[in-house]
């Protein structure tokens, strides 16, 4: 059997972008599966956590598609029109950035990209 490859993706709720994200990292990077960790206007909370809970539950998450799926990628993603965080583009990027530097700290055993999608639905790598 060949082996699974996996890549997690923390990811706005938006529906929109979940295929989108899905076929870049799939293209991009050769993985067959990826891990969705979701919540609205993910770049924002990230970015800033002052939520424990979100923190902890985050990182549960993360240790579970790293240790038990093997993902050695996790993409940080915002994009256009979001409703969880409706700030501009410079700032959701701002935010990304900021998000990959305190995952970062965690000594997370991934690589770390940080995604941008446009109003056509486009992936865009930010790092």
């Amino acid at each position: 059997m060949a082996h699974v490859r996996f890549a997690t993706a923390i990811n706005c709720m938006d529906g929109r972008v979940q295929l989108p994200v899905i076929e870049f990292l799939r293209q991009r990077y050769g993985v067959d599966y990826v891990d969705m960790i979701t919540a609205p206007g993910v770049v924002g909370i990230l970015a800033d956590v002052t939520d424990v809970r979100f923190e902890d539950s985050l990182k549960r998450s993360l240790k579970v598609s790293i240790e038990k799926h093997g993902s050695h990628l996790i993409a940080v993603i915002a994009h256009h029109d979001c409703a969880g965080n409706p700030v501009d583009r410079r700032k959701q990027i701002e935010q990304t950035k900021a998000g990959i530097k305190k995952l970062k700290s965690w000594g997370l055993d991934a690589e770390l990209v940080g995604l941008w999608i446009n109003k056509n639905w486009k992936v865009f790598d930010i790092s």
